[in-house]
């Protein structure tokens, strides 16, 4: 059968995933993209790469014809114009988030993909991760009953992050909190109303123009009755780190942890609801539910999901004690999902199928920060998401 040859672009957080896509049964050659020599000479001599499948600038890569697909993880505002680049030289793309930083970024990404007619994989982690596998079982078993309201968060702190993240928009890196709720939805987003509140210091206002510590947004779903809440900060508050997400549903409702050491809250409705006479003049009816039990989960893990050659990667990192990355030590490590991102985006190009995660649905997920940061910047006005599938 045909194994693919992907290259790797960008080794600093991009690290994590040499190791995956070298253990791929469905990979034969891994190359590696980077300017800095010594990540370079670091990812080539642990994974035994040679020489001549290492690049120190992506345009090497893309020039390569033996290159089946390209897997960026560089600087957000790389990833638009670096995506378009790749799928243009007729390569399969998969880009790590923000999709874009404009909503004109987003439709050059979606215009490059139909023109080239190759795959693009949007890598948002959080659909992978164990929490989120977890609560779309359940739901697809019918235990959470009927949808009611959904909250998402991503807090971090990014003081000593690299210069291009300094005084990043909050919401304009939104999918590790919305993409969860909005997969899980399974409605797009129709319009968004968000404010931003707090301040950050003037040197950290002044690359992106945004004031704001703290940005939160209520998000609207087309063709349904269920809203999301969304909030996000990046500097200036005092708060660990955290990707997390509350379902509530009719049946069962799921919140995160507080803290990293304990494990999230189940909540489940016991005993059918039943008709009670209220004591008034008008002699009303009403319903009375059972009791609502509560109890702290263990999360499984999705190893299972997995090619057993990859399947050990749910749970270990290249990253330990002795090799950090600042993501890991804030306690980002994404929940076990960046082999399951590997796989989906090797065997989607494989099976010649959409990937579970395209341009448009990166597009809505992004798209909905970009629209949710407009919205907080003109005091709460209320945005229209686009119709990013009708782009052509």
């Amino acid at each position: 059968m045909k194994k693919l040859n992907v290259a790797l672009v960008g080794l600093s957080f991009g690290l994590e995933f040499a190791a995956i896509y070298c253990k791929h049964p469905d990979v034969d050659k891994v190359y590696l993209v980077d300017q800095n020599e010594k990540l370079l000479r670091i990812a080539r001599e642990r994974y035994s790469i040679p020489e001549e499948r290492c690049h120190a600038d992506l345009q090497e890569a893309l020039d390569n014809p033996e290159i089946d697909a390209v897997h960026l993880v560089t600087p957000p505002a790389t990833h638009a114009p670096f995506s378009v680049r790749v799928l243009n030289a007729g390569k399969h793309c998969g880009c790590t988030i923000p999709m874009g930083m404009s909503i004109q970024e987003l439709n050059d990404v979606i215009h490059a993909r139909k023109q080239s007619g190759k795959n693009y994989m949007f890598m948002e982690t959080t659909i992978f991760q164990r929490e989120f596998l977890y609560m779309k079982e359940l739901y697809e078993k019918g235990e959470l009953g009927r949808l009611q309201y959904m909250t998402c968060a991503h807090y971090q702190d990014m003081e000593g992050w690299p210069e291009y993240w300094k005084g990043f928009p909050p919401l304009m890196h939104p999918t590790h909190a919305v993409a969860p709720c909005l997969m899980l939805a399974g409605h797009l987003p129709d319009r968004v109303y968000a404010r931003g509140s707090g301040k950050v210091r003037k040197e950290l206002e002044e690359q992106y123009g945004c004031p704001y510590a703290f940005e939160a947004a209520f998000i609207s779903l087309k063709d349904s009755d269920v809203t999301i809440e969304m909030e996000r900060f990046l500097y200036g508050v005092a708060r660990s780190y955290s990707e997390c997400f509350r379902i509530y549903g009719e049946n069962k409702s799921f919140e995160w942890q507080q803290l990293a050491d304990e494990d999230p809250v189940l909540y489940t409705r016991t005993g059918a609801l039943e008709k009670v006479d209220i004591l008034t003049d008008e002699n009303e009816e009403s319903s009375r539910g059972g009791e609502i039990r509560e109890e702290r989960i263990q999360i499984p893990d999705y190893a299972h999901l997995l090619p057993k050659e990859i399947a050990m990667f749910t749970q270990n990192t290249v990253y330990n004690n002795e090799n950090t990355h600042l993501s890991f030590t804030q306690g980002g490590g994404h929940g076990g999902s960046h082999p399951h991102l590997v796989h989906e985006f090797v065997r989607s190009i494989l099976e010649e199928r959409t990937p579970i995660m395209d341009d448009i649905m990166g597009a809505y997920w992004t798209g909905t920060g970009i629209c949710a940061h407009e919205s907080a910047m003109r005091d709460g006005k209320v945005i229209s998401i686009p119709a990013f599938e009708k782009v052509e």
